[in-house]
C-alpha cells in the first residue's frame, strides 16, 4: 500500500529541493524518488488525486522546463576542443544523464494524471515543454540511440495519458498538432520511428483523438499535415505487416487498422484518397496501400445486427462513386497501354500462333492493374453483399433491399464518357485476353519458349509476369458474372458489346488466375440464364478446337473465332 497523500507530497518536493539542473550528482536522487512515486501512483489511483491536489505543479513545471533548456542548450558550453577524451567523456555522462531523468520525470508524470482529469489539465500547460523533448528525442541523431528511442516512448505515453478521455484537451491537441509547420510536427517524427514499441505507442494516442469525433477524422484527411500523417501510417502498415503474432508490431499494425477503419466508417476514404495523388501519376503506392485496406476492411466487417446493416450501407454507399470512378480511370489507362503494347510486337518473334509480344510495356500498367484488381473485388463484395442481403435479408423488415442498397443496379446504370461500366469490362477482358497469354502446368499457352538460338529481346523481359497481373481476369470475370445476374438489360447489353464471346474464351486453366474457369463458367450461366437470344449466340458458335493430350486447346480448322 502506498504512503498517503501528505507524505507522497513531501517526498517529492523534497527530492526537488535537493535538486540542480546543472549539477549531475545531483540527478540520480531525484530519478530514484520519481521512480518510486511513478510505482506508487501506477497501482493507487487515489493517491494520484492526494498528489495532484496539493502544490506540486509549480515543481513539476520547473523540472520540465529545466531540463528542456538543459537539452537544446547542451552544445552551447562545449571548450573541449584539445583532442582529448575527457571532454567527451563528460559530455556523454551529462547526456545520459538528462536522458535518464526525462525518462523518470515522463514516467512519473504519466502515472499522475492517469485517469484523473485535474491532474489531466494542470499536465496539459506543460505539453509545449513535452513535444519539444519529443522533438529532440526523435531527430535523426536520435534514430540509432536506444536510449533516446526509450525516452521518446515513454514521453509520448505520457503525452497520451495526459490527454485520453478528456475531450477538451484531445481538441486542443489535435487542433495544434494538424496547424504545425511539417518539421514541428512530432506525431511524424514518432510514426517514422524504427521501433514498432514506439509506433504502438503513438498510434494508441492517435485513436484516443479520433474516437468519437468525425470533425477530428475529417482533419486527417483532408487537411496537409494530416495527409502526411496519413503517408507515413500508411508505410508503417507496410512495415508492419510481417510482424510476428503477438508482438508489439503486430499490436502497432492493429492499432494501425483501427484508424483506417474509422476512417472508412465515417466515409472519408474519398477525400483520403485524392489527398494523397500525384500530379501526372495514375496511382500512388500510398493510394494502393490504402485501397488493400480498403479491401480487408470491406471482406471482414462483420453484419451481426439490423443497427449493423445500416451503418455498413451507409459505408458502402458513399465508397460507390469512388470506387466506379477508379474503375473507369484505371481501366482506361489499361487499355490505352495495352493496345499501344500490341501494335508494337517485336518485329522478329514469331506470330504465327495468335500471340504478339509487344516490344514495349508500359513500367506502371502492372501497378495500375494491381489496384484495378483491388478495386474490382472491393466492388465484387459490395454487390455481393447487397445481393446476399436481398435475397436473405430478414423476414420483419418490410422490404428486402432499400433503394441506397441496390448497389448491383448502381454499377450497371454508371457510365463515363458514354460507355457503361459493364462494356468497360468486355473490353478489358477482350484486350487483356490477348495481352496475357494463359499459363497452364507452369508454361504461358500459346507462346513458343525461347531457347538460346531464338531468344528475342522481349522475351528477356519479366514484364508480363508481375505479379501485379495476377487475378485480373479471374476478378474481372467474376465481376461480369455478378453484375448480369438476374438482370436481362445488362445480359443484352454484353450480347450487344461481344461480351458472351469474350467470356467464353475464358473457361479455360490459368495459373495467373486460380478459377478463372469456373467463375467464367458462373458469368456465362448468368449470361444465359432467362435470355434466349443470348443463348442462340452461343448455339451458333461452332467449337474453335478440341483438347489435346498435353490439356492445350488447339484450333480445329475452318472453325471461326466469334
Amino acid at each position: 500500500m502506498s504512503a498517503d497523500g501528505p507524505q507522497l507530497i513531501a517526498r517529492f518536493k523534497s527530492a526537488c529541493s535537493n535538486f540542480d539542473i546543472n549539477a549531475i550528482d545531483s540527478h540520480p536522487a531525484l530519478c530514484e524518488t520519481l521512480d518510486a512515486l511513478a510505482g506508487d501512483l501506477g497501482k493507487d489511483g487515489e493517491a494520484r488525486i492526494q498528489l495532484g491536489a496539493g502544490d506540486v505543479w509549480i515543481e513539476l513545471h520547473k523540472l520540465w522546463r529545466g531540463l528542456v533548456h538543459a537539452q537544446l542548450t547542451f552544445w552551447d558550453g562545449d571548450d573541449s576542443d584539445d583532442g582529448s577524451d575527457g571532454g567527451s567523456i563528460k559530455e556523454k555522462r551529462k547526456k545520459q544523464s538528462l536522458t535518464n531523468l526525462c525518462v523518470s520525470l515522463a514516467r512519473f508524470n504519466r502515472n499522475l494524471v492517469a485517469g484523473v482529469p485535474a491532474n489531466q489539465i494542470k499536465a496539459f500547460e506543460n505539453e509545449p515543454l513535452i513535444r519539444r523533448l519529443l522533438h529532440y528525442y526523435t531527430s535523426w541523431t536520435s534514430v540509432a540511440d536506444d536510449e533516446a528511442t526509450f525516452a521518446a516512448r515513454i514521453l509520448t505515453q505520457t503525452l497520451s495519458n495526459i490527454i485520453t478521455g478528456n475531450e477538451s484537451l484531445i481538441a486542443s491537441l489535435w487542433e495544434t498538432y494538424l496547424n504545425l509547420q511539417e518539421d514541428q510536427v512530432v506525431l511524424i517524427r514518432l510514426l517514422a520511428s524504427p521501433d514498432s514499441r514506439v509506433l504502438l505507442a503513438v498510434l494508441t494516442m492517435i485513436t484516443s483523438c479520433l474516437h468519437d469525433s468525425r470533425t477530428r477524422t475529417k482533419m486527417l484527411t483532408r487537411t496537409t499535415i494530416g495527409a502526411r500523417i496519413c503517408v507515413t501510417l500508411l508505410d508503417d502498415m507496410v512495415k508492419l505487416y510481417d510482424a510476428d503474432e503477438a508482438t508489439d508490431g503486430a499490436r502497432a499494425f492493429d492499432v494501425g487498422y483501427s484508424i483506417f477503419a474509422r476512417i472508412i466508417e465515417v466515409g472519408l476514404i474519398p477525400d483520403l484518397y485524392t489527398k494523397l495523388a500525384i500530379p501526372e501519376e495514375i496511382v500512388t503506392p500510398h493510394q494502393t496501400t490504402l485501397l488493400k485496406l480498403l479491401d480487408s476492411y470491406l471482406q471482414s466487417t462483420p453484419i451481426s445486427s439490423p443497427g449493423t446493416r445500416s451503418k455498413v450501407t451507409k459505408t458502402h454507399a458513399k465508397l460507390c462513386p469512388m470506387l466506379a470512378r477508379l474503375f473507369f480511370s484505371f481501366s482506361s489507362y489499361a487499355q490505352t497501354a495495352i493496345r499501344k503494347s500490341l501494335r508494337s510486337f517485336a518485329p522478329d518473334s514469331d506470330t504465327s500462333n495468335g500471340f504478339n509480344p509487344p516490344a514495349e510495356l508500359d513500367v506502371l500498367l502492372p501497378k495500375v492493374c494491381e489496384a484495378l484488381v483491388l478495386v474490382t473485388q472491393c466492388i465484387v463484395t459490395i454487390t455481393l453483399d447487397a445481393q446476399s442481403h436481398h435475397h436473405y435479408g430478414s423476414p420483419n423488415s418490410g422490404s428486402t433491399t432499400s433503394s441506397n442498397e441496390d448497389f448491383q443496379l448502381f454499377f450497371n446504370q454508371v457510365h463515363n464518357e458514354g460507355v457503361g461500366l459493364v462494356e468497360t469490362l468486355a473490353d478489358l477482358l477482350r484486350l487483356l485476353d490477348r495481352f496475357l497469354p494463359r499459363i497452364n502446368f507452369g508454361k504461358p499457352i500459346g507462346v513458343e519458349v525461347p531457347t538460346e538460338e531464338t531468344h528475342t529481346p522481349f522475351q528477356q523481359k519479366p514484364a508480363l509476369d508481375h505479379p501485379g497481373f495476377n487475378y485480373l481476369k479471374r476478378d474481372l470475370v467474376r465481376l461480369l458474372g455478378i453484375l448480369c445476374n438476374e438482370d436481362k438489360a445488362v445480359q443484352d447489353r454484353l450480347r450487344k458489346c461481344g461480351g458472351i464471346e469474350v467470356v467464353m474464351n475464358l473457361c479455360v486453366i490459368d495459373e495467373r488466375n486460380p478459377y478463372l474457369r469456373e467463375h467464367a463458367i458462373l458469368a456465362l450461366h448468368n449470361l444465359l440464364k432467362g435470355n434466349p437470344a443470348n443463348q442462340a449466340v452461343v448455339e451458333e458458335i461452332k467449337p474453335m478446337g478440341k483438347w489435346d493430350e498435353d490439356g492445350v486447346l488447339r484450333d480445329t480448322p475452318g472453325a471461326v473465332r466469334k
